[in-house]
């Protein structure tokens, strides 16, 4: 009997839009229209490259991401996905989302087109209710055209519909976000993303972060709590910090990226986690387009990762959805006890930050809130990790030098540093290894270390 072929996603990064948001920090092009079509041939030239590598595999998932998909015109979108269905081995069943601005989305005989050449899942760039938030953050759409979007995608026969929404806008109240959810759900999506503002360090909105009449962190927790209460009244099930859906209707291609499930991705800016690989593109479309022309170097990371050396990263990904960790996944996945963990989250339950149910750890609502510092501690009290110096003062020289004199193992999750630090550290460590016992590779542990 054959086994069955390892599912895998495909990520479509489309880097054009028609002008860049105010808070977004994406790697994405205004005014490069006359690069589509360049860039649509190089697409399909990688993708048609790449697919031998992929036969293993069924590709169960595909998500046009962006930047503006839908900007990039049916007739290119078209041509990619053909790319994908002839060249890859795609289920039958598989999810194929195309992310859409509602101003590039009101054409319900394009979208039709686009759901019968495979697209079968449709995510809108709603934002707001509200034009004057959509204007002051730079959003060039209107409610008007995001209600005309979604009316074209049911009349396109779109049955599974994605929204938006944000939180946290410039000088928006709790009463003002309940208005926007609630005119969210009058248009019946069967899924809702509700994403807190962040503030980039680059962005014109963290320019004039003082002046532009954010909420604090205090009002942010209100609406976020709302949200989550508010949704779960209404039949929508919160299954990741910042997802919710209706029964069945979960994204399954960004349940991938929590899970360490497979995915391979293609575009500027676009990472992978193929082959035991962690890699990205650079951010830079001409780089691309001549990178796939001329079979040049295109990568601006690569990092091959151990099986056994993920745990970290199951931990860290696994307390952002609602199903949480499950302890005899990670002692079977990573042979080693999660019992270190314990004391930890037992903390967590007493605060009401983390539930305990059939056998399954979780962070609530309130844990969510918090998830950074929870993730931070957590980690800290289950892996063998030295911090006594800093970093940025003393150097990742001094602080390997320093555990080997005291025999500390040392831990240092290459999902936090950068892959040049990361190969750096891992050089530096290696002159350590033979006269000093307790040093370690990075990601590799003592099974019987105690702190």
């Amino acid at each position: 009997m054959r086994p069955m072929p390892a599912p895998l996603g495909l990520y479509i990064h489309i880097p054009f839009c028609k002008s860049k948001c105010v808070y977004c920090d994406f790697y994405s092009l205004p005014r490069s229209e006359s690069r589509m079509d360049d860039y649509t041939d190089a697409l399909c030239a990688h993708l048609a490259e790449t697919a031998p590598f992929a036969a293993g595999h069924l590709v169960d998932t595909v998500y046009f991401g962006g930047g503006t998909p839908s900007y990039l015109g049916t007739k290119r979108l078209v041509k990619i996905l053909k790319t994908i269905l002839k060249k890859y081995k795609v289920d039958k069943q598989a999810e194929i989302t195309l992310e859409a601005n509602p101003d590039s989305a009101g054409d319900w005989k394009e979208l039709r087109t686009l759901r019968r050449c495979g697209f079968n899942r449709l995510s809108l760039g709603m934002q707001s209710a509200d034009d004057e938030e959509l204007s002051e953050i730079g959003r060039v759409h209107t409610m008007a055209q995001t209600e005309a979007a979604v009316e074209a995608a049911r009349k396109a026969k779109f049955q599974n519909l994605s929204l938006d929404l944000i939180y946290g806008l410039p000088h928006q109240t709790l009463e003002g976000w309940q208005k926007n959810l609630s005119a969210a759900l009058d248009l019946t999506p069967e899924h809702l993303s509700c994403y807190g503002l962040k503030v980039e360090e680059g962005t014109p909105l963290f320019a004039r972060r003082g002046t532009a009449g954010l909420p604090g962190d205090d009002a942010q927790a209100d609406m976020y709590l709302y949200t989550v209460e508010f949704l779960k009244a209404q039949g929508y099930e919160q299954y990741e910090i910042s997802n919710f859906a209706k029964p069945g209707c979960a994204s399954r291609h960004n349940l991938k990226y929590w899970t360490l499930g497979e995915y391979a991705g293609f575009g500027p800016g676009a990472h992978s986690d193929f082959g035991g690989v962690r890699y990205a593109y650079t951010k830079d479309l001409e780089g691309y387009i001549r990178g796939v022309r001329d079979h040049a170097p295109m990568l601006s990371e690569s990092d091959r990762i151990p099986p056994l050396d993920r745990d970290t990263e199951w931990v860290m990904l696994g307390l952002r959805t609602t199903a949480g960790l499950d302890p005899k996944a990670f002692e079977r996945r990573f042979r080693r006890r999660f019992t270190c963990f314990l004391p930890f989250l037992d903390q967590c339950a007493k605060a009401g930050y983390a539930v305990e149910e059939d056998g399954r750890w979780h962070l609530t609502p309130r844990g969510f809130l918090v998830s950074n510092q929870i993730i931070g501690e957590l980690l800290d009290a289950g892996l063998p990790v030295f911090t006594e110096l800093n970093l940025v003062d003393d150097g990742y020289d001094a602080l390997i030098a320093k555990a080997a004199q005291k025999g500390l193992p040392l831990f240092l999750s290459s999902t936090m540093l950068y892959r040049a630090e990361t190969q750096y550290i891992k050089r530096r460590v290696a002159a350590f290894a033979k006269p000093v016992n307790y040093i370690y590779h990075i990601g590799q542990y003592l099974p019987d270390w105690h702190p």
